[in-house]
């Protein structure tokens, strides 16, 4: 049986290590402009790129202002994210939609303006997500919440081609 698209299981493969050119030039969600302005981090070289299904970092000029960057098919996409500010530092229990990571007060509300005259008209897709961005590190056990959490009986690999799937969903909804 064929599936769509939509339905196929994504194939979990660690992001390639990424240069600061191929970043700027990823971003659907910003003007080329603005993609050259943006904040990319100089440690680029130094993160852990074999545990991560995407890159993401917050701005350190902008605290409100994250970045992701992730692969699907092959073709590289950058998004440009915006932390709700009444999510920021609230310390409720929350989940992440990505990772379905349970944290106290680190799960914000992001919103990606859409692509296109979509997000030029102010359209824009939110999600709940890891504050930090750093849902590959939870998913293989590399960092932890503090924070008690559902028992899952997944493993590593399952959980990590969810937050895959998950991670495409949102890039899609951007991108439309």
């Amino acid at each position: 049986m064929i599936l769509p698209n939509s339905f196929r299981q994504p194939t979990v493969v660690p992001v390639r290590p990424l240069t600061e050119p191929q970043i700027r030039a990823s971003f659907v969600n910003c003007t080329k402009g603005e993609a050259k302005r943006l904040h990319v981090p100089r440690d680029l070289a130094d993160r852990p790129w074999e545990d991560l299904d995407y890159l993401g970092w917050s701005d350190p000029q902008a605290p409100t202002r994250r970045y992701l960057v992730t692969e699907v098919d092959g073709a590289t996409y950058g998004v440009v994210l915006r932390i709700n500010e009444a999510s920021v530092g609230a310390a409720r229990r929350s989940m992440c939609s990505l990772c379905i990571t349970v944290q106290s007060g680190g799960v914000s509300l992001m919103v990606a303006p859409r692509a296109g005259k979509a997000g030029q008209q102010g359209n824009s897709v939110g999600t709940y997500i890891c504050s930090d961005l750093a849902c590959s590190l939870y998913v293989r056990g590399k960092l932890r919440t503090g924070t008690p959490g559902m028992h899952e009986t997944l493993t590593v690999e399952q959980r990590a081609t969810r937050l895959v799937a998950n991670l495409e969903s949102f890039v899609a909804r951007v991108r439309a």
